[in-house]
């Protein structure tokens, strides 16, 4: 496949192609993913069959490798919203890391959350719970027409992306990384390793990912009257390393620290700080805040630290 990187169609791409409607749900189950899907959760399951301790230490490696560093850090903060810039090969390096949860293409991933926040809880919105806590939890991906995107729409919302020959690469090719480490796995380890290594671990990594999209829109605590419906939830922040503080972010979405209290633990953040202390992280993206009266007051919106 060849990626365009001409100019975006004329039509009104945001409300017209992703319009998150009945029509496109009942397009049908999409029974290739439906099958995938299953077969992971199936692999799931039998982890708990072949358990033994190092397995879960694997697994727990590979949750924090996919989960912080590649969607957090790398898909979500770097690729998307451009929070900070790094160099290339450490990019790259986020990106592979990224495309072992399992959760599509680096270009395909990006354009999707890059349309989230141009139409977040309003219609074009693929994934939000106003469709029904079902259908922005997984249900857009087993049916309508979500990452099912033309050219033209790649290049409208990704064109920073779509002209890197190594992010057209592993768009296509996404899969390769994890079938590689299975194979690793189950060499260094066996099936203990595999099953935990990759049918576990991808599993709770991807229902991870999409509590993001479905409990932070229905459950928690709004610091900012933003127009959607994101809330800051403490227990999917532990579960993906952060991204679950999501009324702060889609307040600010350009910052690279989304904790922005003491208490609201952000280690996606951590990890773009020990990235500044080694000289991979500069033109840190963030917003300063001032503690008033009890009360948290905006002062600054995207300070850049160099």
């Amino acid at each position: 496949m060849t990626l365009s990187s001409g100019a975006p169609a004329k039509s009104n791409l945001g409300t017209i192609m992703y319009d998150v409607t009945l029509k496109n749900r009942v397009k049908g189950i999409n029974w290739s993913t439906a099958v995938f899907m299953a077969l992971f959760h199936v692999g799931a399951v039998a982890a708990l069959f072949v358990f033994n301790w190092k397995a879960v230490l694997v697994a727990i490696l590979l949750w924090w490798v996919a989960g912080s560093l590649g969607v957090g850090i790398g898909f979500h903060r770097l690729l998307t919203h451009r929070s900070y810039k790094t160099p290339k090969l450490v990019e790259y390096f986020l990106t592979t890391c990224g495309t072992l949860a399992l959760e599509g293409g680096p270009i395909y991933w990006v354009v999707t959350h890059r349309i989230h926040h141009a139409h977040t809880d309003r219609p074009g919105d693929p994934h939000t719970p106003r469709d029904g806590g079902w259908w922005s939890h997984m249900g857009w991906i087993l049916s309508g027409t979500a990452q099912q995107y033309d050219n033209s729409v790649l290049a409208h919302y990704a064109p920073d992306l779509v002209k890197d020959r190594f992010h057209i690469w592993l768009n296509r090719l996404y899969w390769l990384p994890l079938v590689l480490l299975g194979v690793g796995l189950l060499a260094l380890g066996g099936w203990s390793y595999l099953m935990w290594g990759i049918f576990f671990r991808v599993t709770f990594n991807l229902h991870a990912t999409w509590l993001v999209n479905s409990a932070t829109h229905m459950w928690g605590k709004r610091r900012f009257s933003t127009s959607d419906d994101s809330r800051n939830n403490w227990w999917v922040a532990l579960l993906t390393f952060g991204e679950g503080w999501h009324n702060n972010h889609h307040a600010h979405p350009t910052a690279a620290r989304h904790g922005l209290a003491w208490y609201e633990i952000d280690i996606n953040w951590w990890g773009i700080r020990v990235m500044q202390f080694l000289g991979l992280a500069r033109a840190i993206k963030l917003v300063s805040f001032l503690h008033d009266g009890g009360r948290w007051g905006q002062t600054s919106n995207g300070k850049t630290v160099q």
